[in-house]
């Protein structure tokens, strides 16, 4: 991927040591699948400030918050998801709530129930809205979000999927974990507005096939992600897929006297 003058002349300054790279925020997002298989995107609006106009994943950095101890819990443990991730315990606690907490901000899908078996049926109603708002807002946290509602997280309806790291050129930088979730049954996505102008549902490889033909961006750990999601033929077979969580630092190096940005 060759970069652009600008970011060509900071990524020289950086691989020179002239310039320390901003420290990168931990960050979740959530693949959300459904029949089709197809995934859930959203672009964001070409105001924002990172990967303006680009498809993605709900997700977003790690609130404070998302490591209270405090938050209902059903399924894997903070420390079973810290040896996949390889992060410390109060960090993967952290990384679930985002994951979960971030794509009912973006989709409206929540990903909790009322116990371990269980799933919300819907979350279409105004006094889900208001919630929702509050989160985004933080006038509301998401522990009390869920105890108010007397529910519990379920990590087990997340994947483990992928990691990667924002590279060290860029002025913002997450340190991102993926997820996959399937879209529980009786919820719908809905176009929710904030950071995003447009949602759309779609199965992976024409994402990939719209991205080559220029109609849409996507970053590269987005278009990475549904290239892989593209083998499969069903939603089971993306839950049965075996993973191995590799950590991926995309860096920039110079080809040719052309800086190009190749995965680590």
């Amino acid at each position: 991927m060759p970069l652009p003058a600008e970011l060509a002349a900071r990524a020289r300054e950086v691989n020179a040591g002239l310039v320390a790279p901003v420290p990168a925020r931990d960050a979740a997002t959530v693949v959300l699948l459904r029949p089709g298989p197809e995934v859930y995107l959203l672009r964001r609006k070409a105001t924002m400030a990172f990967a303006a106009g680009a498809y993605v994943f709900p997700g977003g950095s790690v609130d404070v918050r998302d490591t209270d101890q405090a938050v209902a819990w059903a399924g894997p443990s903070p420390a079973e998801w810290g040896t996949v991730f390889g992060a410390g315990e109060r960090l993967a606690r952290g990384l679930v709530c985002a994951a979960v907490r971030e794509t009912f901000e973006e989709s409206g899908v929540l990903l909790a129930g009322p116990g371990p078996g269980s799933v919300v049926a819907d979350t279409t109603g105004d006094d889900w809205e208001s919630d929702r708002l509050a989160l985004i807002d933080r006038s509301l946290g998401f522990a009390d979000f869920l105890a108010r509602r007397g529910l519990v997280l379920r990590s087990d309806l997340l994947k483990p999927w992928a990691h990667w790291i924002t590279p060290e050129i860029e002025l913002k930088r997450f340190d991102t974990r993926f997820f996959a979730a399937v879209l529980p049954d009786g919820q719908r996505t809905r176009d929710v507005g904030g950071e995003a102008d447009q949602v759309v549902w779609t199965r992976p490889g024409e994402a990939v096939e719209q991205a080559h033909r220029g109609e849409i961006f996507l970053m590269p750990p987005t278009y990475r992600t549904l290239s892989e999601l593209s083998a499969y033929d069903s939603v089971p077979d993306v839950l049965a897929a075996h993973r191995e969580i590799v950590t991926i630092m995309p860096r920039a190096v110079e080809i040719e006297g052309e800086m190009r940005l190749v995965n680590t």
